[in-house]
């Protein structure tokens, strides 16, 4: 017996029934996708773009700001973290904005020390108001202090000892010649560095030397090249310096000018 087939007929072909599913999508349909996918592609560049413009105008802004409140020579590097700046901006605060700035002026007319680098992160940074009064919610900052500029404070050479925490003072006395002293570095408040538990290390000392050297140590030395609200934790003595670190609430663009 012959089985029985069924025949599809004419044109049809097998799957092509009433039950199947076409795959087949329109031309129409496939333009359209594309053009949406084109058109998203191009407005999330635009805005990228965008947002990159704001971001190089707000640096901008804020190096002017910190050169007019500092009065720094040149402008310092600015980089504002964060995507989207634009929303940033529209909220009229920066998250975080990172500030490297080179020769703070010394301040005060009692032994000025300027600040050979100053590198801060700012948090909470305030984008309205006047441009030398921007303020930062919180500040962590870093200052080099140069032996060159801390000698020419104190009115003796200074230079890195071999202990960790002092440094070295080298003294030219008429008639004994020079000598050597090594002495802590330590901070107190109102951004103030002392020095103390002073030891001869190289040569003689004598009783006036030890008095001129008294006089020349014992008075602190007070930092006011930094903006207004910074406070100094610590202080570490370097090849090149004194590495200064600083913390801070509200801390404005203005060098500290009390007591000047």
């Amino acid at each position: 017996m012959t089985p029985h087939r069924h025949d599809d007929g004419p044109g049809r072909r097998p799957g092509s029934g009433a039950d199947s599913v076409s795959v087949d999508a329109s031309p129409r349909v496939l333009r359209r996708a594309v053009t949406a996918v084109v058109c998203l592609a191009m407005v999330g560049a635009a805005f990228v773009t965008v947002d990159r413009v704001a971001t190089g105008r707000a640096e901008s802004r804020t190096a002017e700001a910190f050169q007019q409140g500092m009065g720094t020579p040149k402008r310092p590097s600015v980089d504002v973290r964060g995507f989207p700046v634009l929303t940033q901006l529209a909220s009229g605060t920066l998250r975080h904005v990172d500030i490297t700035a080179d020769d703070l002026p010394a301040r005060g007319t009692s032994r000025p020390l300027p600040v050979t680098r100053l590198t801060a992160g700012l948090d909470g940074l305030g984008t309205s108001g006047d441009a030398d009064q921007a303020r930062a919610r919180a500040v962590n900052a870093t200052a080099v202090l140069s032996y060159e500029d801390l000698s020419d404070a104190l009115g003796v050479q200074v230079s890195q000892d071999t202990e960790p925490g002092r440094v070295r003072a080298r003294l030219v006395l008429p008639l004994s010649g020079e000598a050597t002293v090594s002495t802590a570095v330590t901070v107190l408040s109102d951004n103030r560095i002392a020095f103390s538990h002073v030891l001869v290390v190289q040569g003689h000392l004598p009783a006036p030397g030890r008095v001129a050297l008294d006089k020349v140590l014992a008075e602190p030395v007070r930092l006011r090249s930094l903006p207004e609200g910074l406070h100094l934790r610590s202080v570490t003595a370097t090849t090149v310096g004194l590495d200064a670190r600083f913390t801070g609430d509200n801390v404005t663009f203005r060098p500290d000018t009390s007591s000047a």
